[in-house]
């Protein structure tokens, strides 16, 4: 945790979707440490009761998780009943689930297009839909998406996983400046490539495809300061701007990228 943060985020709470691994994991983890009442989601029922038990296993009490398929109204609905149950409002939106396909252009499918859009684009956009009214209505939010410093840099064969994230990127730009009179604010935090903790012990047990080993080099080579970013470090940007702290910063897109940009 970082310094002078415990209790930052006491009495609110808190739903961050795509929270059963990776930079959800660990978004969720910082905010309940912090204080956070929370509700989270994933798109498969065992994953979700093994984070829940994670998560509760440091004596936070006031979490709970969500199987659904939040590309969908039904799923979205599915999240609101959860918050309005379980918590009675939401004062953060963490839109973290993405994922989908990464392949060249020509190589894609109609099923891995559809899926690459609505993992990202689709679930982005309908959580904050369900949510949004919530947080309006009692005059104060907190929206951050998980975007992809890929939308700058343009990686090779992301370009329709870009195209989604840059959907991402969008929304919160034009969200922030529509509800910018209603104490919501709407920011986007762009990672560059980003070693989860289930990344590194596939790595270590050698069990990542040489594809994926390749493109984790190539990932890594644009990084000036010559490493993948930490979850922790992605973590950490996504609270403060979903924090009372960064009460004036609304429309921004703030990238974890080591440098990245800069080439």
């Amino acid at each position: 945790m970082a310094p002078g943060t415990q209790g930052r985020f006491a009495s609110q709470r808190a739903v961050v979707t795509g929270a059963t691994g990776g930079i959800g994991m660990g978004v969720a983890q910082r905010l309940v440490a912090e204080g956070a009442s929370l509700v989270f989601a994933g798109l498969i029922k065992e994953d979700v009761s093994l984070a829940e038990d994670t998560l509760r296993s440091g004596g936070a009490t006031e979490v709970w998780g969500v199987t659904a398929d939040l590309s969908t109204e039904d799923g979205a609905l599915l999240l609101l009943d959860a918050v309005r149950t379980r918590m009675g409002g939401v004062e953060v939106l963490i839109n973290n689930a993405g994922g989908g396909v990464i392949a060249h252009t020509v190589n894609h499918t109609e099923e891995t297009l559809r899926r690459t859009v609505d993992n990202n684009l689709w679930t982005t956009l309908r959580c904050t839909l369900a949510l949004l009214p919530e947080m309006t209505a009692n005059r104060y939010g907190r929206i951050v998406n998980v975007g992809a410093e890929s939308v700058r840099n343009g990686l090779a064969a992301h370009s329709i996983y870009n195209a989604a994230k840059g959907g991402v990127h969008a929304l919160a730009v034009g969200l922030a400046r529509e509800y910018a009179s209603t104490g919501v604010t709407v920011n986007v935090v762009a990672p560059s490539f980003t070693l989860t903790p289930e990344m590194a012990s596939a790595q270590q047990e050698g069990t990542l495809g040489e594809d994926l080993l390749e493109a984790m080099r190539q990932a890594v080579e644009l990084i000036p300061m010559g490493r993948p970013a930490r979850v922790d470090e992605v973590a950490s940007a996504v609270l403060y701007l979903a924090s009372r702290e960064a009460s004036f910063i609304t429309g921004q897109v703030l990238s974890v990228n080591g440098g990245s940009s800069m080439g």
